[in-house]
This record gives C-alpha cells, sequence and structure tokens, in this order.
C-alpha cells in the first residue's frame, strides 16, 4: 500500500506507513476515519502529495485519535455484577485487561431469579460436541471452532479435547490438527491441552468398554513421545491402566515429564493401583464406568481406587453412566476436594437420536446417553457438564459451591491450570453468568479472558 504522507504548516511529516505497529494495536478503528475526512483532503492526485490547507482537520484528526484510545482503555474494563457463587452474596467484578481487578461486594440482596457469578467450567474429558469429532481424521481448525463455541453456550470455557485408543497414524494425525488451536487467536485459550484415554489400557471385555481391542496396546514411552511431539507437548493428560506389562514405569516417566496420570479402563487389584499411585498416578477416569459388568464383591478395581486419598475420582454424573446412589456413594468418600466433574461428551451429544457408526461400529445415541449395544456397555454421554454440575446437587444436596468446585477449581489443579478455576483477584477473568432453573444450569452469559463470547440476550 503506497505511503500516505500529512504535511501541516510547521513543515513536519507524519507518514503512515503501517498504521498497526505505527500505533501499537490501539488505533486500528482509524480506517473509518477515511470517511470523515474524505471531503476534506486528497492526499493524491495525478502522484502528487497536496498539502493540507485546513488545521481544523488537525484537530478532528487527533480529536478521533484521542477518543478511540479512551474508548479502548474504557473496553479493557469492565463490571460484572451478580451473586458470587462462593457465599451467595452480591458482588461486582471488575475485570482490567482480562484479569479480575477487585471484587466489590454490593449491598443489594438477592432475588429469587438472581444471576449468579462462577468461574468458567473445566472439561477435562470431552470426545466431541454437536457433530465434530475430535478423533475425525478430517478435523479442521474450523470444526474446533463451532465445537468451541458450542461448548461456551454450555457455560464450559476450558476443555482438554479427548481421543481414544486407536492406531498410532491415526493418533498422530489426530493431534497434529488439534495441536493448531493451541495457539489460536480465537479459541486458543479455552484449549490449554489434550487428554488422551488409552490406548495403554486393559484389553479384556467390559473393563476396554467402546474402545476397539485390536488396537489396544502395551505402554511404550518412545511412541508416546511420537504422539506427544505431534500435539506440540500439548498432552497433559493420560489415561492407563496399571496391571498391564510396563506400566508402572511408564508412569513413572509421566510424572518425571509434568504429565498427569489418571487409572482407567482397568482391572487393577489392589497392590498394582498402589504402585501406580506410589509411581505418581492421581487421579481415576470415569469412576464407576470402563469396568465389566460382573466383577467381584470384595476384590475389584473400585474400593482401592475410593480407599486412597491420593487419587481424585473424576466421575460421570449425567444420570446414566452413574446410579444416583453410586454418586452419592462416591461424594461421600471422595468429597468435594477429591471429586472432578466430567462429561465424556461424545460429538454425538447435541445431534438427533438414533443409530450411528463411530470408531468402526455401531452405536445408538439415546435422548441422554450413547450406547454400545454390541458388548452392552455405554460408549459415551451425550449431556455437557452443565448438566453435570446440576445433576450432583440434585444427586447429593451439595452446594453450589462444591459443585463449581468439583467443575473447576479442582480440574484446573489438576493439570496445572493456576490462572483459572477460582474468583479471586489477579485471576484470568474465564466466568459464566447463569440461572439455577428448576435444579438445571441455565448459562445466560460466558467471559472468556474478559471477553463475552455467548450472551443468551
Amino acid at each position: 500500500m503506497r505511503s500516505r504522507i500529512i504535511k501541516n504548516r510547521c513543515g513536519k511529516i507524519l507518514e503512515l506507513r503501517n498504521c498497526r505497529k505505527f500505533f501499537q494495536n490501539e488505533l486500528l478503528l482509524l480506517f473509518p476515519v477515511c470517511f470523515v475526512i474524505n471531503n476534506e483532503l486528497s492526499l493524491y492526485k495525478k502522484g502528487k502529495i497536496l498539502i493540507m490547507g485546513k488545521i481544523k482537520f488537525i484537530y478532528k484528526v487527533l480529536f478521533i485519535v484521542v477518543f478511540i484510545i479512551q474508548a479502548n482503555h474504557i473496553n479493557a474494563q469492565q463490571k460484572v455484577e451478580g451473586i458470587l457463587y462462593l457465599d451467595n452474596e452480591p458482588v461486582s467484578l471488575k475485570i482490567v485487561d482480562g484479569r479480575i481487578a477487585e471484587i466489590e461486594r454490593l449491598s443489594s440482596k438477592p432475588t429469587a431469579s438472581a444471576v449468579y457469578i462462577a468461574p468458567g467450567l473445566i472439561d477435562i474429558q470431552i470426545n466431541g460436541y454437536m457433530g465434530i469429532d475430535f478423533a475425525s481424521q478430517d478435523l479442521t481448525i474450523e470444526g474446533l471452532r463451532e465445537a468451541t463455541k458450542a461448548l461456551w453456550k454450555e457455560g464450559v470455557t476450558t476443555f482438554l479435547p479427548t481421543l481414544i485408543t486407536a492406531d498410532q497414524e491415526s493418533l498422530k494425525n489426530s493431534f497434529s490438527i488439534l495441536s493448531e488451536s493451541l495457539d489460536d487467536e480465537e479459541i486458543g485459550m479455552s484449549i490449554p491441552g489434550f487428554h488422551l484415554e488409552g490406548p495403554y489400557i486393559s484389553p479384556v471385555k467390559g473393563f476396554r468398554g467402546a474402545h476397539l481391542e485390536k488396537y489396544i496396546r502395551q505402554p511404550d514411552w518412545n511412541e508416546f513421545m511420537e504422539l506427544q511431539k505431534a500435539a506440540n507437548n500439548g498432552i497433559k493428560l493420560i489415561t492407563v491402566a496399571p496391571e498391564v506389562e510396563g506400566a508402572i514405569p511408564f508412569i513413572q516417566e509421566c510424572s518425571k515429564n509434568g504429565i498427569v496420570v489418571s487409572l482407567g479402563h482397568h482391572n487393577g487389584n489392589t497392590e498394582q493401583i498402589k504402585q501406580a499411585t506410589d509411581a505418581g498416578a492421581s487421579m481415576s477416569t470415569h469412576l464407576g464406568n470402563g469396568c465389566a459388568n460382573m466383577i467381584n464383591r470384595h476384590n475389584n478395581p473400585l474400593w482401592p481406587q475410593l480407599a486412597d486419598d491420593r487419587i481424585s475420582a473424576s466421575i460421570i454424573a449425567d444420570g446414566f453412566h452413574l446410579t444416583r446412589e453410586e454418586v452419592q456413594c462416591f461424594y461421600k468418600i471422595k468429597g468435594s476436594n477429591r471429586t472432578i466433574l466430567v462429561s465424556d461428551a461424545l460429538d454425538l451429544a447435541g445431534l438427533e437420536p438414533g443409530e450411528y457408526i463411530r470408531w468402526e461400529r455401531k452405536v445408538l445415541l439415546t435422548p441422554d446417553v450413547v450406547k454400545f449395544p454390541a458388548e452392552n456397555v455405554l460408549a459415551g454421554a451425550a449431556s455437557p457438564l452443565s448438566t453435570c454440575v446440576g445433576n450432583i446437587m440434585k444427586f447429593t444436596q451439595c452446594t453450589l459451591l462444591d459443585a463449581i468446585q468439583m467443575a473447576s477449581t479442582n480440574p484446573a489443579q489438576l493439570i496445572g491450570l493456576d490462572n483459572i478455576g477460582e474468583i479471586s483477584p489477579g485471576k484470568r477473568a474465564d466466568l459464566i453468568l447463569f440461572t439455577m432453573e428448576e435444579g438445571k444450569m441455565v448459562i445466560q452469559k460466558t467471559i472468556v479472558a474478559g471477553k463475552v463470547v455467548y450472551s443468551k440476550q
């Protein structure tokens, strides 16, 4: 683009060769000024630069510049009001440059239709959403953006796209595609990494769940590092069966490299689970699922994981993967400090019920859950994390504070996201504004880094 030069009466020359760099990204909105000044100044005429004759033009430009800078400064600050989830008291949150700067207490009393404020939900196990399959070999960054925006509507501000057991080349390709999201300007803040569920799990029917047996294999560090390279070091969480050969040294290596290890799709005994926990495993993947229908009532993988306080339990509280009584028992044992809510939603979530082909097999999508009829197991969930929040409050009578801790604070802490998962000064302003209607969380507004990314109104 040709340089634009304005020469004033004092002989000073201002060259606007690159507005973005010159104004340090503050004055991108100056381009519409051209419409304002079009009738007063012609910068070029037959290749000759004309001298501006009206000093008032300078004042007009300066006025617009100051106005835009001030507007940008105002836009960098905002206030959000509602009922704080921590204590059910009205507050005003001051947000500056995408972070919570101040929490101001308000004197007004909350009403029955009050809007609550909480940190955004964090889903560390989700396979896809609204028709977008994170494991699809045809996945695109546009598809990831579409799925992310759909999750924003459900109050999920952060999530780990999850891949399950597959052949090595497919996993490498999937992680390569997913890695593009890590630095994406639009959705990168919502995707800090990925969850690899398998392929180092039990090959036994029932315990393997809907994972294809032919792709299940023993842990191999070099093979895993190929996946980590393809993921641009984005794999933050991996699910492993502790009883398979090589699992314990593999878990140790993951822990040394800052990768969180969760135990899942396994039939480990008490000693194997203890060894895995000693090696660094810190979570159980969807406890109570990924388990055979028939197990020994005394010696099974559930009791050792429930008994070990070093292990947090992730659970799918959609009302179908676990019974109400199971959720109640798990919660009473682990408490709100060591329980993590996950959706385990498939890409079918949000689509019309019916039969679909996924991962080389036929699955049945009901209005509430995805089934794998051939092996009489569940294949995944069809509800977003916000549904689990309402359900666990209903099932256990826990408080909203407890539910948000399990759906936001705990998962953030598990994978080392220190800047989100709580509402306190200095934290990134990832927030949800919502109402509780008939026991269900209804999202009114979603904010990521101070920017409104979804509004129901």
